[in-house]
């Protein structure tokens, strides 16, 4: 059963996409109709191909794997930063640094800096340099953790990608690629949907948008939940295997 119906969409102007004269012509077969030279999307493919991509989306989490979300225009950030909290996986709503994904030990180094910065205001350093230094060390950790957003966390290459704007985000979708991630994206009328989980759907209204990260953010959460329970009936299962070869070995 679908996690989401035609109504819903409907209410959230999921089906409004770009004036006829941006459309991309490889969204054709998502297109419903052209109205007052809009086009139209067909909700009955958004809602199959949400529910198709949450369905992935769940297994990776459940997998213990992680998705990274990206979405840096205004109208998605604070969005991702309230949903995909909640779930634990890395989100990027700043600036996409190139090499991100394909410079990754970069990345790293980056984090490290900043964590460096995190024991020097604990250790008492910060009490032996100047207050010049201090602001100047302050400021760059500030750089950082706007820059780096969740990814601090994030000790590997994630093992796909979630774009709320495949054009906006064209150099994070370019990096995924070359790497060989699964891509789940929002694509609108005038996208390109030529990535491995496209959701055809308005990516511009905040209601929208909301609609759909909350769908996909929701089905992670039952992944992590599942997993959650996977591992802990294992748990409770070797104590019972432990004890069992313990008699087994007294019996010897």
């Amino acid at each position: 059963m679908s996690k989401v119906d035609f109504k819903q969409l409907l209410d959230a102007g999921v089906h409004f996409g770009h004036l006829k004269r941006k459309w991309n012509p490889k969204m054709a077969p998502y297109i419903f109709m052209e109205q007052n030279g809009i086009h139209i999307i067909d909700l009955y493919k958004t809602i199959a191909k949400l529910d198709e991509a949450a369905a992935a989306m769940k297994q990776i989490a459940r997998s213990g794997k992680q998705i990274l979300f990206v979405a840096t225009k205004k109208q998605a950030k604070e969005i991702i930063e309230e949903k995909v909290k909640a779930t634990g996986m890395p989100y990027i709503t700043e600036r996409w640094s190139g090499g991100m994904l394909t410079n990754f030990r970069t990345v790293r180094k980056a984090v490290k800096k900043m964590k460096s910065i995190d024991s020097m205001e604990k250790d008492g350093t910060f009490e032996k340099i100047s207050k010049r230094e201090r602001l100047q060390i302050t400021r760059e950790r500030e750089k950082l953790e706007k820059n780096l957003g969740s990814i601090v966390e994030m000790r590997r290459v994630p093992s796909a990608i979630f774009v709320v704007d495949v054009t906006k985000e064209k150099i994070a979708v370019a990096e995924a690629r070359k790497l060989g991630l699964p891509i789940f994206a929002m694509v609108d009328t005038n996208s390109d949907p030529s990535v491995e989980f496209p959701i055809p759907a308005n990516d511009d209204a905040y209601k929208s948008i909301s609609i759909i990260v909350d769908v996909v953010t929701e089905a992670i959460k039952e992944g992590l939940s599942e997993r959650s329970v996977e591992k802990k009936d294992i748990n409770e299962d070797q104590p019972e295997k432990s004890e069992s070869v313990k008699t087994k070995a007294r019996k010897n």
